[in-house]
């Protein structure tokens, strides 16, 4: 089973909890959870869901993975960011190592049908960490026209996510994030996609010469 908690909720561990039990129940032994990096086994929200999974399943893989490389496409706020030709974020200079959803795709794949379950998390990024102002740049280079990187304060980021129709207290989780990425917390490249699935990692360069090449065609 691949499970994904319920989004936008800032405490999902007490609707997983039952949901993993009648699971179990009903003869389910592997399970892949998609956490995230930010957010280690048992801190509040996914990483209390990645506890659960670990103890509760007689096989399992949580893949934490980096800051999708399709939030700059698609509803996400950074995306709406990119249409109206500026992304807003409290990450300063920090670095993310963006990673493409399809190679998070291809990990969970092998977790969940591999014969040997994993039984291990796995942090997944792409091969190359970039600030925002990099991939802004990179985005505008793709797109023909101009988008640039305006970094904020946390309180500020807030206000921004929550007048876009985000809970508030799941707001101020996105703009903590955001605060850990300005203090290098996701700014750190593994070799995990590579080392499971037997190639490299897709470039954010790559993921943007195919998404807006495609955006671009419609």
């Amino acid at each position: 089973m691949y499970l994904v908690a319920p989004p936008g909720e800032a405490d999902p561990a007490p609707l997983v909890e039952p949901f993993l039990e009648e699971a179990r129940r009903r003869g389910v032994r592997r399970v892949v959870q998609l956490s995230s990096s930010a957010l280690p086994e048992g801190a509040p929200g996914l990483g209390e869901v990645h506890r659960l999974v670990r103890s509760t399943m007689p096989e399992w893989a949580v893949l934490r993975p980096s800051w999708f490389m399709q939030n700059f496409t698609g509803d996400h706020l950074v995306a709406q960011g990119v249409r109206d030709g500026e992304i807003v974020t409290a990450t300063g200079d920090g670095r993310v190592a963006f990673i493409d959803a399809d190679d998070i795709a291809a990990v969970a794949a092998h977790a969940l049908t591999d014969p040997v379950a994993h039984n291990t998390e796995h942090i997944l990024t792409g091969p190359r960490a970039l600030g925002y102002e990099e991939a802004a740049m990179i985005v505008a280079r793709h797109l023909g026209r101009p988008v640039r990187h305006r970094s904020v304060s946390a309180e500020e980021h807030t206000g921004h996510v929550a007048a876009s129709g985000i809970p508030l207290e799941f707001a101020r989780l996105l703009s903590a994030l955001d605060v850990d990425i300005a203090g290098g917390a996701e700014d750190r490249v593994t070799c995990t996609v590579e080392d499971v699935t037997g190639r490299p990692a897709r470039t954010f360069e790559e993921f943007c010469a195919r998404s807006f090449r495609c955006a671009q065609a419609m």
